[in-house]
C-alpha cells in the first residue's frame, strides 16, 4: 500500500452509511469533500471532532464542502451517535477497514507501552476533481473546522 500525498488522486470508495444505504466518492464529483477518519463513536475526542464539524456544517456546505466521517463502528452505532448529537452528515461503517486502509488511516498505535492496530485519526480534503488537496494528520478535535480553514487558507 502506497502512502498518499497531497496532489494524489483520492482512492475511490463505496461504503455503507448509518441507514444501510451505500455512498461512494463518485457521488460527490464536483464537490469538495472533508473525509475524516476517527476511532470510535461516543468517545470524548471523536465526539468533540464530529460536533465541531457539525456546528459548522451549514457554513461548510455554503463553501461547497460535503462532510463524511469514517470509523470501524457499525451502522447501528453510527445511527445512535448521529441521533444523540444531531449530526447532519453521513458516517460510513468501515468494519472491514477497506476505506481506512486505502487512506492509510489504519495502522500501528501505541498506548501505555502496548502496540495494537487501530484508526489513525486524520482528515483528507478532496477537491471537486477527486484530488487530495490537503491531509491533516494532527487533528485538533475541538477546533477542527478552524484548523481546516487555516490549512486551506479560507477565511
Amino acid at each position: 500500500m502506497s502512502i498518499l500525498k497531497e496532489g494524489d488522486k483520492a482512492p475511490d470508495f463505496t461504503g455503507i452509511i448509518q441507514d444501510g444505504s451505500t455512498i461512494s466518492l463518485n457521488d460527490f464529483k464536483g464537490k469538495k469533500v472533508i473525509l475524516y477518519f476517527y476511532p470510535k463513536d461516543n468517545t470524548p475526542g471523536c465526539t468533540a471532532e464530529s460536533c465541531n464539524l457539525n456546528d459548522s456544517y451549514s457554513e461548510l456546505t455554503q463553501k461547497g464542502f460535503e462532510v463524511i466521517g469514517v470509523s470501524p463502528d457499525s451502522e447501528a452505532s453510527h445511527l445512535k451517535f448521529i441521533a444523540k448529537h444531531n449530526l447532519k452528515f453521513n458516517l460510513i461503517a468501515d468494519n472491514e477497514h477497506k476505506i481506512l486502509e486505502a487512506y492509510n488511516a489504519w495502522g500501528l498505535k501505541k498506548m501505555y507501552g502496548r502496540e495494537y492496530m487501530g484508526v489513525l485519526r486524520s482528515t483528507f480534503i478532496i477537491d471537486e476533481n477527486g484530488t487530495i488537496e490537503k491531509i491533516i494528520k494532527k487533528v485538533k478535535t475541538k477546533d477542527h473546522t478552524n484548523q481546516i480553514y487555516s490549512e486551506l487558507e479560507i477565511k
